[in-house]
């Protein structure tokens, strides 16, 4: 790598010093207070079983219309008659 700088360098190129947390930062440096830390005491937690089950029970006591469902209808056999009436053949329709 200190070939390449060396390179970069002599085919007129420059080297730009940039201090230690500042390149990935927009807008600046980092300031010591914008820092996370993680050492405060764990918040007691709300247990949401009785709203989980009012939630199932309002579902549960809905009505229970079913969806209708896309179903094909069955071919239907079908008698066609001639123009006096007598039956000439069966046919489907779909």
């Amino acid at each position: 790598m200190n070939q390449d700088v060396l390179s970069f360098e002599s085919t007129g190129g420059h080297v730009e010093e940039i201090n230690s947390g500042v390149s990935g930062v927009v807008g600046g440096p980092l300031k010591a207070q914008e820092t996370v830390i993680f050492n405060e005491k764990k918040e007691p937690r709300s247990y949401v079983n009785d709203v989980v089950a009012a939630i199932d029970s309002r579902k549960k006591g809905g009505t229970n219309k079913k969806l209708k469902t896309n179903t094909t209808k069955k071919p239907q056999r079908r008698l066609i008659y001639d123009d006096f009436g007598e039956p000439l053949r069966w046919v489907w329709d779909e």
